[in-house]
């Protein structure tokens, strides 16, 4: 936690002369000059049309039975690949490790990313049980909520629910999901409410509060002091922009700023939740463009000028992307050519994921080109894709997303698999929390995906619910250690991928990996700092290579 951060001494540019409008659904930038006239927008962006043209051609190829049959013979031939090279040069590869110049390191003190981690989900049952009974104890006459016209203090909500700091434990908490949550999503919701009650959920672990979040603030400071002191773990924490209202970016900016809650190990990545449907029968909304302009538009005004949301211009420096997040399991309306464009969007139906998934990256896409034009950092697209439900919902994101969280659904689509090998999409994968979830460990496809080649990197997404330890990451990297074998050498490459995929910064990327991280191949590779041998990535390079060779000249 930076407690030398000072807000009053951020740099806050000047507004810009050009300007945006929103058409169809997308925020479009038009160079706007003094006495000019503005004819059409200044970057770029696929139609919506272009876009499920492109969809349906992608799910075509997936449908091509031929096309099917040789993703697999791919896949496997990939796979059994890899394992001859490991059985051939598993030996050299650890001398090489051991023969390295510089600093010696060991797994423990490889940069890792934890690139798929909710912010509210962060710490560990014990870590949150400790904080309550701290503040049950030490402040039991703050007033943290309003109920019925009457304030009520930390001691008055606990005596409502009958329940004294002596009583509190793990299993009251009642917060892992290990039991009664496979294949049910909705009681796996329920898990973030600490004993079940909505109201200690409102009170601990939400940011705009009648505490206006500052126990979150505090609890959020003690994991980031956690993560420094261990040094070489860092996360990028998905928090919610829910696109109810236009104010609710700078709410979190201003909680993040007051608070100081920034860390050199610390990136966010918002995720904005798919609840229309929620908002809707709610009356928050009335057609799905509210979401995207609620989401959106606040983000082209601090763009255009930054004086009109300062603090929101600061945190957004360290804001790496943006995240779509829901029950994928849910029914959806199937895709084809004549969805409304958003401002007509007003049924009472949640709109399609791959509807989303165009409307995220149309707009970030657009943010993105003008945001880069003014010197200012860009965002990704990753969202949460592949968990459960459609394969369809793959496709959305070969089309649109850096890359995605979970994919574990891959599995049943051999040729998206091997489409995302090809493109080296990022995949963030968490066997644990699959396991507790929608797929146990043995079914897990990771070891597969692994072994193929494709970009994966072991994530936790919410050690409050998957987790024991105050290292949740090197948790998941332990259990997969275990029940898929992994070598020394696979574990740095893991650690290594989680870093590319990561969002933080190009000179931060140079100091953890080497000065040409981004080559490919051995070129990029620094064996002091990854532990990872120039062979394994050379194999690496050279089989993609080989591979996408073989599509040119079918």
């Amino acid at each position: 936690m930076d407690a030398e951060f000072h807000f009053e001494e951020c740099e806050v540019p000047r507004e810009h002369s050009w300007t945006y409008k929103l058409h169809e659904g997308v925020f479009q930038v038009f160079r706007a000059f003094e006495g000019e006239e503005v004819l059409e927008p200044a970057f770029e962006i696929p139609s919506v049309g272009e876009y499920y043209k492109d969809f349906d051609y992608v799910l075509g190829v997936m449908s091509d039975d031929a096309t099917r049959d040789f993703a697999l013979q791919r896949l496997k031939y990939l796979q059994s690949k890899f394992m001859i090279y490991s059985t051939l040069n598993e030996r050299q590869e650890v001398a090489d490790v051991k023969a390295r110049r510089g600093v010696q390191r060991d797994f423990y003190s490889l940069q890792k990313v934890d690139t798929h981690i909710h912010h509210t989900g962060s710490t560990n049952q014990k870590h949150l049980l400790r904080f309550i009974k701290s503040k049950l104890n030490r402040c039991p006459k703050d007033v943290v909520a309003f109920r019925d016209g009457h304030e009520l203090t930390l001691e008055q909500v606990f005596e409502s629910l009958k329940v004294t700091a002596y009583d509190l434990s793990i299993d009251t908490l009642d917060m892992h999901a290990h039991q009664g949550a496979f294949h049910r999503f909705d009681k796996f919701n329920l898990k973030f409410n600490p004993m079940g009650e909505t109201l200690l959920r409102e009170i601990f672990m939400k940011t705009d509060n009648y505490i206006k979040g500052r126990y979150l603030a505090e609890l959020t400071g003690e994991v980031m002091s956690d993560l420094e002191e261990s040094k070489h773990q860092n996360v990028e924490w998905r928090i919610s922009i829910y696109g109810r209202s236009l104010d609710e970016w700078d709410k979190l900016a201003k909680w993040v700023v007051t608070n100081k809650l920034f860390s050199h190990h610390v990136r966010w990545l918002i995720q904005v939740p798919r609840l229309y449907d929620v908002y809707k029968a709610n009356g928050l909304i009335e057609t799905f463009e509210d979401i995207i302009i609620n989401v959106y538009r606040p983000l082209f005004e601090v763009t255009k000028d930054p004086r009109t949301h300062p603090e929101l211009h600061v945190f957004l420096q360290r804001v790496v992307g943006f995240d779509s997040v829901d029950d994928e399991s849910k029914v959806e309306r199937r895709v084809h050519h004549k969805f409304p464009l958003p401002y007509q969007w007003n049924f009472t139906q949640i709109p399609p994921y791959s509807y989303w998934a165009y409307y995220m990256f149309a707009n970030t896409a657009s943010l993105n080109n003008w945001r880069r034009l003014r010197g200012f950092n860009t965002f990704v697209f990753r969202p949460h894709c592949g968990e459960a439900g459609d394969t369809d919902h793959l496709a959305s994101a070969y089309l649109t997303a850096h890359s995605i969280s979970h994919g574990i659904t891959l599995r049943k689509a051999p040729v998206l698999q091997y489409l995302f090998y090809l493109k080296q999409i990022g995949i963030a994968m968490s066997p644990l929390c699959n396991n507790g979830l929608f797929l146990t460990h043995d079914r897990n496809p990771f070891p597969n995906f692994f072994n193929t080649g494709l970009n994966v990197s072991l994530s936790t997404d919410s050690p409050l619910h998957f987790h024991f330890t105050k290292e949740p990451l090197l948790e998941e990297y332990s259990v997969a250690t275990h029940m898929y074998k992994l070598s020394q050498i696979s574990l740095a490459e893991l650690a290594r991928n989680s870093v590319k995929q990561s969002g933080f910064e190009m000179e931060i990327k140079r100091q953890w990996l080497g000065e040409c991280w981004y080559l490919p191949g051995a070129e990029g590779n620094d064996i002091s700092k990854t532990n990872v041998p120039d062979s394994r990535l050379t194999y690496r390079h050279q089989a993609l290579v080989e591979e996408l060779q073989l599509i040119g000249e079918s």
